[in-house]
């Protein structure tokens, strides 16, 4: 019995090492013209089924500075992506809006649509084994 209880001791201990490795890219968010302190940037990785609708597949978070903030991805899968970005002023995890539209500011990687709301096909980038850089403007 106790080699037993080793034995699957040993498993979970390999299994849990391996999950552990860096498989896939890093990618990394620059926010650039953030306006001010207080509040937190947010930042989620999407697929095209959860792109506008609620939190990424990976989230980053980091509290706000006027200037540039960064935010880090690791061991994204390859795969097709976007990146949503928005600076939460009041901290309720949420986009505040006001008669329609967007309260707090906000961005995407790819190309913003200035008529309406962002797209995932606008925003979309390819993840290989490379790792990614972006810089994004408010």
């Amino acid at each position: 019995m106790k080699k037993l209880t080793v034995l699957a001791i040993l498993i979970v201990t390999a299994i849990t090492a391996n999950a552990q490795e860096n498989d896939g890219a890093t990618i990394t968010v620059t926010v650039e013209n953030v306006l001010s302190e207080g509040g937190s940037i947010l930042a989620g990785l999407h697929t095209s089924d959860t792109f506008m609708k609620g939190i990424g597949i990976a989230n980053a978070m980091s509290p706000a500075k006027a200037g540039e903030v960064s935010l880090v991805f690791e061991n994204v899968a390859p795969g097709t992506y976007a990146i949503m970005v928005m600076h939460d002023k009041n901290d309720n995890k949420q986009m505040d809006m006001e008669n329609g539209m967007p309260k707090e500011s906000y961005a995407t990687t790819g190309e913003m649509n200035l008529y309406g709301p962002p797209t995932f096909d606008g925003a979309k980038f390819e993840v290989t084994d490379t790792d990614q850089a972006f810089r994004i403007r408010f």
